[in-house]
């Protein structure tokens, strides 16, 4: 039997009346992968920071190789051996990769108080060779640098540190699938080495083929530990939810289904080093898909239809009006919007509320006598939205930042589609949801694009997420065009990836 590295008992925490962990007690097994599991707001996060330092326990004890260990902060974590990757984004914007990788280490790289930049960007490197991770460009400030990869530093940073006990929180959603596979090679690697990876993700797939043993979480307590082989896939999901999940993810239908009449034209769109001479047309009440791996450019095709990138050439044309794209006014006026991959970073305000960020879209329609905005009809707005979508908050006052991600991200799509939408640009909408949710988010795409007509472009990391909702499917290949897949004829995930190859 494995002995093990790191024994949790009894953890509690608590912020204010809402209970994030209750009497929680886990063991970690040295040289293999546990799995934490639960939906959004289970308290797996939270149970997560405190291991890493980012948060202290009310009571409740940690051992780390029989030892007492508790941690005051994330150094404090790294000196003993604990590393963690965060669910959003851990990095600092405004300084360099190369800085983020190494900060509360810069100092070995420091001489008479003057960082030596070369020395560090070498160093930067040699790390991300040792674990066959993609390099970024080191020079550059992290907010500059793609969702995945900050993602990518993160783990660098994490793994920089030599721990022996790695938390990886909702990692692989970030990443395509390409670099999904290298995550994964570096998973048994660093088993293989005795380490240990504690795993939340919400990709129950991943979870179950690469975990040894899962716990399941639920409203902060924990309902079971067991190895995998002996959880199936419905048990896991029922452990999950409190009940039989029955409900679909995907369409059941296996014929495309969407009027002829063309919503958006895009014609030889191209952003140099990044997209190349994409052409597409979006229908009324289709769902379109777009895959690629980590260099197809599939992100920066939606940052350039919302007007997001510069040197943009090419067309991006409104064929109802026959209005030509080329601000993100002119496109929200057209009656589109976007959604990106990195919702706290580009999409919420998470120091608003959850009022603020609904109502902010459609401030242009809420406004009373003498044009001032009317604080009723902003209050009724948040209200009906909040409850159309689910959202679970005290109230609609509650700050965004206090959220779970699946309820950050239904905030997030609920406030662009209570407007009356044309077509929407949605970048992996279900990144970091649980399985509830995602379902959820699904089940409003089909009513939306099938029954109100709106045209939904969505771009994916997924290939089961763009087989089991699109209409279509655009393939991007270094940048352009590799190929476009029919949903009655096309959609199997051999022949994506051999059009993505």
């Amino acid at each position: 039997m494995n002995e093990t590295i790191l024994r949790i008992e009894h953890i509690c925490k608590h912020f204010g009346a809402t209970q994030a962990n209750s009497n929680i007690s886990i063991e970690i097994k040295r040289g293999m992968v546990h799995g934490l599991a639960g939906e959004n707001g289970s308290g797996k996060s939270t149970l997560a920071s405190i291991i890493c330092g980012i948060q202290e326990t009310d009571s409740g004890t940690m051992y780390k190789n029989e030892q007492v260990y508790a941690p005051r902060s994330p150094l404090e974590a790294h000196k003993q051996g604990v590393a963690m990757v965060v669910q959003e984004m851990g990095v600092i914007g405004n300084l360099s990769a190369a800085v983020n990788l190494f900060l509360g280490h810069l100092e070995q790289f420091s001489s008479h108080g003057i960082i030596n930049t070369n020395k560090m960007q070498q160093a930067a490197r040699v790390q991300f060779n040792k674990w066959d991770l993609p390099v970024v460009p080191f020079d550059l400030p992290v907010s500059a640098l793609s969702i995945e990869q900050r993602k990518t530093l993160e783990l660098a940073r994490a793994l920089a540190v030599n721990p022996d006990v790695l938390v990886l929180d909702e990692i692989s959603q970030a990443l395509s699938q390409d670099t999904r596979n290298i995550l994964y090679k570096l998973i048994r690697k660093f088993t293989q080495e005795g380490k240990s990876v504690l795993l939340i993700t919400h990709d129950l797939d991943e979870m179950m083929q690469f975990c040894d043993e899962i716990s399941v979480l639920r409203d902060g307590e924990l309902i079971s530990t067991k190895p995998t082989a002996e959880m199936p896939m419905n048990e896991l999901k029922r452990l999950m939810i409190g009940r039989e999940f029955t409900e679909s993810y995907y369409r059941s239908d296996k014929k495309a289904a969407y009027s002829n009449d063309v919503l958006l034209d895009v014609q030889s769109l191209t952003v140099p080093g990044k997209i190349s001479n994409v052409t597409f047309q979006l229908h009324k009440g289709e769902i379109l898909g777009v895959c690629g791996l980590s260099d197809g450019g599939i992100h920066e095709l939606g940052r350039s239809l919302y007007c997001l990138e510069d040197k943009r050439t090419g067309t991006v044309t409104y064929k109802p009006t026959g209005t030509e794209i080329n601000t993100q006014k002119e496109l929200i006026a057209a009656g589109g919007a976007y959604l990106s991959k990195d919702r706290d970073y580009d999409g919420l305000m998470l120091n608003a509320s959850i009022r603020e960020n609904i109502s902010l879209p459609s401030l242009k329609n809420l406004s009373g006598k003498f044009a001032f905005l009317d604080p009723g009809r902003i209050n009724s707005l948040a209200f009906k939205t909040a409850g159309s979508f689910d959202i679970k908050a005290e109230n609609t006052g509650d700050f965004v930042k206090c959220l779970s991600g699946g309820n950050k991200q239904k905030v997030n799509l609920s406030r662009w589609l209570v407007k009356d939408l044309s077509f929407v640009v949605l970048d992996c909408p279900t990144r970091g949801v649980d399985i509830g949710v995602k379902a959820y988010i699904y089940k409003k795409i089909m009513e939306e694009a099938k029954e109100k007509g709106l045209g939904v472009l969505l771009i994916t990391d997924e290939l089961q997420e763009a087989i089991g909702m699109a209409d279509r499917i655009v393939i991007l290949r270094r940048g352009g065009v590799a190929g476009i897949l029919n949903r009655d004829t096309d959609f199997t995930q051999k022949k994506i990836i051999e059009v993505m190859l």
